[in-house]
């Protein structure tokens, strides 16, 4: 299993100075192109994204690779269109000081400040992480994403509410029926890509099984990790078997 830091996060190359018309899809493409070449399985592989990976993943899936054997989508929106209605549907249902908190640091555009940040931390203890205290892994990719935002400031924008960066107009809905391989969408309960974010997954990929996890949000391979990766293996093993058969 390959589990890779994509360019601006983690241990790989950190670019702050870099500006919008870097930071592209069609960037993250030729990277995810490179490291299979460089790994030497572009003939034969499976691929799994999680959120904005599973947007990138769909990406490469509707160009149709030659080793591409099988798609997991996870906790991904279809559209920012879609993924920014959804959420500020959810941020509505907030307890109204927290709304409160959250309009009033908008209005001055003040997102790092500590009060807004608690305000936030209500919307993703709901609908990205219901695990708590966190885990070790979801605290560190928290703490890096403080640490240098700009890839998500940039490509996204401030808040999940104000996607205003590279990303604002994206879609990939009528793209999807390209999609030739068995292809596994997952999401949570009470995930922030809620089942309107996800719902075009199901009605265009031609071979496509959708499963929500009822106790998750937006990280199901966290929050119900064993039954996440049985799930996982079951897809891969079946998908395998049809190969070799």
């Amino acid at each position: 299993m390959i589990h890779y830091d994509q360019l601006g996060n983690g241990r790989s190359t950190h670019l702050p100075e870099k500006g919008t018309d870097f930071w592209t899809v069609e960037l993250f493409l030729a990277e995810l192109d490179n490291l299979l070449a460089a790994l030497g399985i572009q003939d034969d592989y499976h691929l799994l994204g999680q959120s904005w990976g599973g947007m990138l993943a769909a990406e490469h899936a509707v160009r149709r690779a030659a080793g591409l054997r099988s798609l997991t989508i996870a906790d991904s929106p279809a559209s920012m269109a879609l993924w920014v209605a959804e959420a500020n549907r959810l941020r509505d249902v907030l307890p109204p000081e927290v709304q409160a908190t959250l309009l009033a640091h908008e209005a001055t555009e003040t997102y790092d400040h500590p009060d807004y940040q608690k305000a936030m931390q209500v919307f993703y203890d709901r609908h990205v992480c219901r695990v708590l205290p966190y885990p070790p892994e979801v605290a560190a990719t928290f703490a890096a994403l403080d640490a240098d935002p700009t890839v998500y400031r940039t490509m996204n924008g401030p808040t999940e509410f104000h996607v205003v960066g590279t990303l604002r107009s994206w879609s990939i809905i009528d793209r999807l029926d390209r999609i030739a391989v068995p292809t596994q969408v997952v999401s949570g309960a009470y995930d922030e890509a809620t089942p309107a974010c996800v719902q075009p997954f199901a009605d265009a990929i031609p071979d496509v099984r959708w499963h929500v996890f009822p106790e998750s949000s937006h990280l199901p391979h966290v929050e119900e990790r064993d039954d996440f990766m049985t799930l996982l293996a079951g897809f891969l093993a079946t998908v395998d078997e049809r190969v070799a058969g």
